[in-house]
């Protein structure tokens, strides 16, 4: 990694320190209800829907109620995109979306997926690409938000049976912390040349003819399919282009933010009008880790002790920045076997050097593997690089980043709670060492509390290699792979490893846009989802009920170097040791076969 690299990296983490910090006073001051005048704008919201918002839940109320409204979620995100044809802001009169892509694409929103089996701007209208993908957008980082609060309270309370109200959480969330955010993020946005306009799309006149495929339609305007379930292209030829707009800032905002990933153009954050400039990507990346980063402060100040948040932060950055190393030397290292063939791959004036194959000139190696690592280790999804072109070492990291839990920085709250997962683990371990009952921020690590943990970490994982087996035993799996080897194999596990860690991004060799894969990934969202969700409310509720403890002599510090490299230790260990066999098969098979004539 050359210096300009490391200037990027460095001047990254300063700039997302500076914003966390002021962020995470806001929202620990919001999310416990400690402005005065907003708790009375949200208490009357919540009265007008019959909820006491000062009423709180045991864990399982708790629980059901987030389950309930994310059911719902999903009905009312499938029903959008079945009946668009039939309502307004549809201006490219685009048809209903297939019923197994409508309920792929509603599980993928409202578990902060925002995988994308489609493409938007010839899919989606504008009211559903606003009403249903964007609100989802907004809800389930809401949701992300809410868990990790309530976690945090769980460990702050003792003898205590609530922890927390649903309704109240969600409404801060959303209200206070999200919509002002992605207002001002979006307002900058098209200030800086993002589209955001409802006008129909644009037909130009270019210089010369084209020749462009189309999908070729039955006598209903359907898309025909062939026996593979893709659909038949035709070849068409013409002098003018059809440009794709739409209200794309209000919805590129919170997908940054929030997490999430789902991208207004099928090229995401490559397509020029949703990313148009070098400062565009730059805050981009910025918004993606801004609230995982500033939750972090949010737990020191929850539990009165920064010094906790801190470390959780360090083990975070320090994973963070390896990977972005790793990702960004592979990339700059290029192709061994187009040097031997006597091409210049070196970096110059005159090119940007290494693998530039799936990479914006705008950007170039360095923003597009930086972005890369921060899109994966964030469970955000948006891309403004083809990860299916990097090099295989380039593209394990992304895949490790997943397959780690998403819990470096992590989804918007989803990313914290994932890793205090981790850290009780950890100390669970530490204990056995010397003998002694492990507790972590004054509480007991007991029985209970490790099971919920052991569930926690083993549903997705499990739910992702059961899923990738079933992809690569079946015919209905081999249908979308069209690589053959070892790439086709990396790109099922990498599709698997995005649903069931509810990223989003893809290696996009795959051609998942089938009922087989459509209703395989839906199912993994879901479990990667709500399998570690409901484990974590469960642990929230057993540690608001227990007393604090004082902490003895023979107290583990979960505060000092110490614990942040047993917390990365256990992270690396139990986190990715599920996957090596897989990747073994994958992109460990590639990096060889591509070095080993050297």
């Amino acid at each position: 990694m050359n210096s300009s690299a490391w200037m990027q990296l460095i001047a990254f983490l300063v700039v997302l320190l500076v914003l966390a910090w002021p962020l995470a006073r806001w929202i620990h001051a919001v999310m416990e209800g400690r402005i005065e005048g907003l708790r009375r704008i949200e208490g009357g919201l919540l009265r007008l829907a019959g909820v006491n918002a000062d009423a709180e839940q045991g864990w399982l109320r708790y629980a059901l109620g987030l389950l309930i409204f994310n059911g719902l979620g999903v009905l009312a995100v499938y029903a959008l995109q079945r009946l668009q044809a039939l309502l307004p802001f549809n201006p490219q009169g685009l048809g209903a979306v297939s019923p197994d892509s409508a309920f792929n694409t509603a599980i993928s929103f409202v578990t902060n997926t925002n995988w994308q089996g489609y493409g938007g701007e010839s899919t989606m209208s504008y009211l559903t690409q606003m009403l249903a993908l964007t609100v989802q957008n907004f809800l389930s980082a809401a949701t992300g938000i809410a868990v990790v609060v309530a976690l945090l309270r769980g460990f702050a309370r003792h003898s205590s049976r609530a922890i927390g109200n649903i309704w109240a959480d969600l409404t801060r969330a959303t209200l206070w912390v999200l919509l002002p955010l992605s207002l001002v993020f979006a307002i900058v946005l098209a200030g800086m040349g993002v589209v955001q306009t409802f006008k129909p799309y644009q037909d130009v006149t270019t210089i010369e003819a084209q020749t462009w495929q189309e999908p070729k339609l039955d006598a209903t305007g359907q898309p025909l399919k062939g026996a593979d379930g893709q659909p038949v292209m035709e070849d068409k030829t013409g002098q003018t282009q059809t440009i794709a707009v739409g209200p794309v800032a209000s919805q590129l905002a919170i997908k940054m933010l929030g997490t999430n990933g789902g991208g207004f153009f099928n090229a995401n954050s490559a397509h020029p009008f949703e990313n148009p400039t070098a400062a565009t990507n730059a805050l981009q990346m910025l918004a993606i880790f801004l609230i995982p980063a500033a939750l972090c402060f949010v737990m020191g100040r929850q539990v009165g002790d920064m010094r906790q948040g801190w470390a959780i932060l360090g083990a975070m950055t320090a994973m963070f920045v390896v990977a972005v190393v790793i990702a960004t030397g592979a990339e700059q290292a290029g192709n061994p076997r187009l040097a031997a063939l006597g091409v210049d791959a070196a970096q110059s004036v005159a090119q940007s050097g290494g693998n530039m194959e799936g990479k914006d000139v705008r950007f170039g190696i360095e923003a597009s593997s930086l972005f890369a690592v921060i899109t994966t280790a964030a469970s955000c999804g948006a891309v403004n690089a083809m990860h299916d072109s990097f090099t295989p070492l380039g593209g394990l990291v992304p895949m490790v980043m997943m397959q780690l839990g998403e819990v470096v920085f992590g989804g918007v709250g989803a990313g914290l709670y994932g890793m205090l997962v981790f850290a009780i683990l950890a100390v669970f371990v530490a204990g056995l060492m010397i003998g002694r009952t492990p507790e972590y921020l004054g509480k007991k690590i007991e029985a209970h509390e490790m099971k919920m943990v052991s569930l926690a970490i083993l549903l997705t994982p499990l739910a992702v290699l059961v899923g990738t087996a079933i992809a690569v035993a079946t015919e209905g799996g081999h249908a979308g792979i069209a690589a053959p080897g070892a790439h086709g194999f990396s790109e099922v596990l990498y599709a698997l490893s995005s649903a069931g860690n509810n990223n989003g991004s893809a290696f996009a060799g795959l051609s998942a846009n089938t009922p087989f894969y459509n209703l395989l990934l839906g199912l993994v969202m879901w479990i990667g989802r709500f399998g570690v969700i409901l484990p974590v409310l469960a642990m929230a509720g057993s540690f608001a009920g227990k007393k604090r403890i004082a902490a003895g002599e023979g107290t583990l510090p979960t505060h000092g170097p110490l614990f942040v490299a047993l917390l990365i230790g256990v992270v690396l260990l139990v986190g990715l040791l599920n996957y090596v066999p897989a990747l073994a098969l994958g992109p460990v098979v590639e990096h060889l076969i591509l070095w080993s004539a050297q």
